[in-house]
């Protein structure tokens, strides 16, 4: 029976632990997390979503500030792993990942070896992507270059933002585990080296300006920016009176929709009926078109459509 040790931290990981801890061929020795952290208004420490699951399960949990210390490596080691499964943890010394005599496995959120990096669901959203998928590979010295075990293709749907895709995904690369695994204890799995496109695109973390709404954009491009970062963090645009404005929901319509003789057919000029609508311009030299707002969170206030936002600011 294999021993495998399962690394992780958000609740994306959460299911391919669970199908670890389903399946017949082996058992998880023990979780590794990242330490509490505080959260909230009180500031209190919280347990990630995978140190949870797997106290649920009774399972033993390692929570180490630095994973070169000798001492936890010594703890590592010692639990005499075969294999290691990595899902949104950290990147790891080669100390670590190259310990089991099978290796470490990991799973991405994209199509390796597109979107190697932190955020590979919100760009693959931010470029308009129509497909994306899971990747698991062999942990290597370069960050998501190592050798390919299998992928799995998903579709991503028109509406489809952050929070539906990330959903979709990690009960994909829950199945995708599994099945990797078993491969991997059968002697069967692949190990394909990536390929190296001129095309490549990054997955960078995401900052603060990842979010700022550049209105000489296209209108579909802004669309494609605020689903990638829906729910969270948001595309957001700053007011004038300096109030910050989070976009949720967006969609493009046509400049000749219904503008008043007035507007200025500038970069960012807001129209609205006051009551259904608020509609911004881009730039009309870079195709033009509008972003309508659809649903939206003002700075200081809960996130609301915009009709209801409407009732009590005025936004023209």
């Amino acid at each position: 029976m294999l021993k495998i040790v399962f690394m992780g931290t958000p609740d994306f990981a959460v299911p391919t632990l669970e199908s670890l801890l389903a399946w017949p061929g082996g058992t998880v020795v023990a979780v590794l997390t990242a330490p509490d952290r505080p959260a909230g208004r009180g500031r209190q420490l919280q347990a990630s979503a995978v140190k949870v699951a797997a106290e649920a399960h009774g399972l033993p949990v390692l929570q180490p500030t630095n994973l070169k210390s000798p001492e936890f490596q010594a703890e590592l080691r010692a639990l005499g792993a075969d294999l290691q499964v990595v899902v949104a943890f950290r990147m790891l010394p080669e100390a670590v990942w190259n310990m089991p005599r099978l290796g470490s496995i990991n799973i991405h959120a994209s199509l390796l070896p597109q979107y190697r990096g932190a955020a590979p669901i919100n760009w693959a959203l931010m470029h308009g992507d129509t497909e994306t998928g899971v990747t698991s590979f062999f942990l290597r010295h370069e960050i998501d270059t190592g050798d390919l075990i299998f992928q799995d293709r998903v579709a991503i749907a028109p509406e489809d933002d952050f929070g539906s895709l990330y959903d979709k995904l990690k009960v994909v690369g829950a199945a995708l585990a599994r099945r990797s695994v078993e491969a991997i204890a059968a002697g069967t799995a692949p190990s394909i080296p990536q390929a190296q496109p001129d095309d490549l695109r990054p997955a960078p973390k995401l900052t603060k300006e990842t979010g700022r709404l550049d209105f000489t954009r296209t209108a579909e491009a802004l669309v494609n920016q605020v689903r990638g970062l829906a729910p969270f963090p948001g595309a957001y645009t700053t007011l004038e009176d300096g109030r910050t404005l989070k976009i949720f929901k967006a969609r493009a319509v046509p400049a000749d929709a219904s503008l008043p003789p007035y507007f200025a057919v500038t970069p960012g000029a807001r129209t609205s009926d006051g009551r259904t609508y608020v509609r911004i311009q881009t730039d009309p030299e870079n195709g033009g078109g509008l972003l309508e707002l659809l649903e939206v969170q003002l700075e200081g206030k809960k996130r609301m459509s915009i009709e209801e936002l409407l009732r009590g600011q005025k936004l023209t």
